[in-house]
């Protein structure tokens, strides 16, 4: 069975910075892209950045120069490290297998709040 499951949201000022990370389990990590997705009240879900199994990492515009993703395949997990966080930047973000459309999974979310 496929889990990911996301941690490291949280509530943080303007200009603050938050690491997420997701743990996978259920399928073979280390050969799989994964991605990190959000979601904004009343907005449709927003692609913000993947990671492919040979290291190539891609961003959203929004996102380019203050967001960074990376994994661990030892653990099995991959991880969106945020800085110089902006207001526009709350959502739920969900870790993902794969690209938009996420036919793969994703997980349950985790809600990152950024104060201004």
């Amino acid at each position: 069975e496929v889990q990911l499951v996301e941690s490291g949201g949280g509530l943080v000022e303007s200009g603050g910075s938050l690491r997420l990370s997701c743990a996978a389990s259920g399928f073979t990590f280390s050969r799989t892209g994964m991605s990190w997705a959000r979601q904004a009240p009343g907005k449709e879900l927003e692609w913000v950045s993947t990671i492919y199994p040979g290291g190539t990492r891609q961003y959203a515009e929004s996102v380019k120069g203050r967001f960074t993703i990376s994994r661990d395949n030892a653990k099995n997990t991959v991880y969106l490290e945020m800085n110089s966080l902006k207001p526009e930047d709350t959502a739920v973000y969900y870790c993902a297998i794969g690209i938009p459309p996420f036919g793969g999974g994703r997980g349950q979310g985790t809600q990152v709040t950024v104060s201004s």
